[in-house]
């Protein structure tokens, strides 16, 4: 079973791969089908095996010979390691089936806020509305009626939350400190974690990027224009809360609690 979650986990990374690249660019995910970005030869399906062909082929088009991005190969690996994490914590299991859509596209979401500093509603809000449909099986919610208020509880949490924040940063630095992209990806998270898994993983996303960030400026040397996209941050948060967070705040609140 690990083998073959691992295998669709590689099928499903090739497909990031195309969203990684396309969907900024605006471009359909369909058509046209996947081809060099160099010569732009259509690639026949053999050289189209996730790993596998990029490994034959030594990281370059069969056609042009033009070196393929590393970040291709990375981007299967990655996702059919999450695959696998998530099967070994849920196991066949429909938690497994709703929390495998969100790790994909948190991974989509960083990849493309680190490259272009945009988070595309063409994943946020069609994302809110899977994690709301699925919010009746959710167990981590409560399932039924009760999953279905704990999402629209996280949903509208995150969603104003953020927008306050975002308000209140333009207000004290002057200058936009939040995009709409970064609101509306809290607004999913809410949908898919309630308002608990929301608030531990903007908790997590704002302690790590206050550290990284501050890190990045000590070592820039051009400060005033270092920019640190915060949706990568947002989408650890919520990875550590799907895959440690009840164990974390069970043993805080054991820890708080005392004996």
């Amino acid at each position: 079973m690990y083998f073959l979650i691992f295998c669709l986990g590689l099928a499903i990374g090739s497909f990031l791969n195309v969203c990684i690249y396309r969907i900024p660019a605006q471009k359909s995910l369909i058509r046209p089908g996947s081809h060099c970005c160099h010569c732009e030869a259509p690639i026949r399906p053999y050289d189209n095996i996730p790993l596998v062909s990029f490994l034959i082929l030594g990281g370059r088009c069969r056609r042009c010979r033009a070196k393929i991005s590393i970040r291709y190969p990375a981007v299967e690996l990655m996702t059919a390691l999450l695959f696998v994490a998530l099967f070994r914590a849920y196991g066949p299991s429909l938690q497994f089936l709703i929390y495998g859509p969100l790790m994909a596209a948190l991974l989509v979401i960083t990849l493309i806020d680190l490259n272009q500093y945009i988070i595309p509603d063409r994943i946020t809000i069609p994302g809110a509305l899977v994690g709301l449909l699925c919010s009746p099986l959710n167990a981590q919610l409560g399932s039924g009626v009760k999953g279905v208020f704990a999402s629209l509880i996280g949903f509208f949490i995150g969603g104003i939350l953020f927008f306050l924040i975002a308000l209140l940063g333009s207000a004290v630095f002057k200058k936009e400190s939040m995009g709409g992209g970064d609101i509306k990806l809290a607004a999913m998270l809410g949908t898919f974690l309630g308002w608990k898994g929301a608030l531990f993983s903007f908790f997590l996303a704002f302690f790590s990027g206050a550290l990284i960030g501050a890190i990045v400026l000590l070592v820039s040397s051009h400060r005033s224009n270092t920019r640190v996209p915060f949706g990568p941050f947002l989408a650890l948060g919520a990875a550590c809360y799907v895959f440690f967070g009840e164990l974390i705040l069970e043993t805080y609140w054991g820890y708080v609690s005392g004996p």
